[in-house]
């Protein structure tokens, strides 16, 4: 694995000549800097941990279940989370469900034997693509079970390549491999690696836990009462991009009987200015509304964080951005409530929604014209409508009960 380390010093090089500019890059560095004075003061050496590694928000999401499973079930046990990405390190630092965060170090070598010595945990649980060879080989070493969790694999990637066999012989030690679906496994079978078993996806148990967990938002509520008393919609967008709100907007505008609730992906003031010169309706930011004056408005503008996954349940249709970019966000937030989800063509690697628009509950467009038609559907036929939202939710929770699986494979 000559090529692999040398492409991790030259990476943790390249981090550390652009981290004076380049904010993502600099929040590491400093981070990477702090990782083993943060464990030399909390790690309790009486203590037994469980080391949680998610690259970064998505992935910890995924890891959130189990960690809480454990902390609820399995009191003696402490957790270190680690993170590789700063968006996910600087939003979780203060888990309350963890004892220690921390960024995980550059897997180099002598990182990786500094960091097992301080820990020295007893399982170490990795979050869906997280193949770190000197982490999980030192692991082996000092037979430190090592699990993934929620994986899924393609037959794009490095172990199914001729140049792949060190990776593949990694796959080889990790204690299990618990992957999203049957097609994971037929891939690596034909690799032969055979220590995997389907557990599906986390992600599945933590919406449930987010929707017996929403928030009741005084102001959405009184924004969509008048919508509920005249019989109109409220389509809810979630983190979208200015190629969503270039269609979703157009449409609101020309379509009296639809209320919005929009939450950009980005709410900085630049952002926000640009959302209110589109729209030609009455709106209003959540930041500056109060529920007394709710009825005066047609769309409300959520400039803040942390409210979404609740907001879902006031809307009768979800819209999840990023489908013109990079790709779609959490489809499954809005699914769990029984809403159908549309969102952009940018979906190919998302297996949820495949599944959601192959059973009925997600739909696909591709410009304004295709999401008018689908919209107009909607708004004049109800059973349609209906129907969709009550297959997106029966997917959701067709697919719950993930976390179970995953403790028996954990042994926990």
């Amino acid at each position: 694995m000559v090529l692999y380390n040398f492409a991790i010093y030259l990476y943790a090089f390249i981090v550390r000549i652009i981290s004076p500019f380049h904010k993502k890059a600099k929040k590491m560095i400093i981070g990477h800097k702090k990782t083993y004075s943060i464990l030399r003061e909390k790690v309790d050496p009486n203590a037994r941990y469980i080391w949680f590694h998610a690259a970064s928000l998505g992935e910890f999401e995924q890891g959130r279940p189990i960690i809480e499973a454990i902390k609820q079930n399995h009191p003696e046990y402490k957790i270190l989370l680690t993170f590789f990405s700063p968006s996910g390190y600087e939003i979780r630092k203060d888990y309350p469900m963890a004892d220690i965060v921390c960024y995980l170090p550059f897997d180099k070598k002598r990182n990786v034997k500094k960091f097992l010595k301080l820990i020295q945990p007893e399982k170490a649980i990795f979050i869906k693509y997280e193949f770190w060879y000197n982490f999980v080989n030192q692991l082996n070493k000092r037979d430190i079970p090592v699990y993934i969790v929620s994986a899924i694999f393609r037959d794009s990637q490095i172990f199914f390549r001729w140049y792949g066999k060190d990776m593949r012989e990694l796959l080889k030690k990790y204690r299990s491999i618990c992957v999203q679906d049957e097609n994971s496994v037929k891939l690596l079978s034909g690799i032969g690696i055979t220590n995997t078993v389907v557990c599906g996806d986390t992600r599945f148990d933590r919406v449930g836990d987010i929707q017996k967990q929403a928030k009741q938002l005084n102001i959405v509520e009184s924004f969509v009462r008048k919508a509920a008393n005249e019989n109109e919609q409220t389509l809810v967008a979630g983190s979208t991009w200015p190629k969503d709100e270039d269609i979703l907007i157009p449409f609101f505008n020309s379509t009296p009987s639809l209320k919005l609730i929009i939450a950009p992906h980005e709410v900085d003031e630049a952002h926000l200015k640009y959302l209110e010169g589109l729209l030609q309706r009455p709106h209003i930011r959540y930041s500056k509304a109060i529920p007394e004056m709710m009825e005066d408005y047609d769309c409300l503008i959520i400039d803040n964080f942390g409210l979404l996954s609740s907001i879902y349940a006031y809307g009768q249709i979800a819209y999840i951005g990023g489908g013109f970019g990079v790709g779609i966000h959490n489809v499954l937030e809005a699914a769990v409530y029984n809403i159908p989800v549309i969102f952009g063509p940018n979906f190919k690697k998302f297996r949820e929604a495949h599944q959601l628009i192959e059973q009925g509950g997600g739909y696909s467009i591709s410009d304004y014209q295709s999401f008018r038609g689908l919209m107009d559907e909607f708004q004049h036929y109800d059973d349609i409508l209906k129907a969709a939202g009550s297959h997106a939710g029966n997917y959701v929770r067709s697919n719950m009960g993930v976390v179970h699986r995953v403790m028996d494979i954990l042994d926990l």
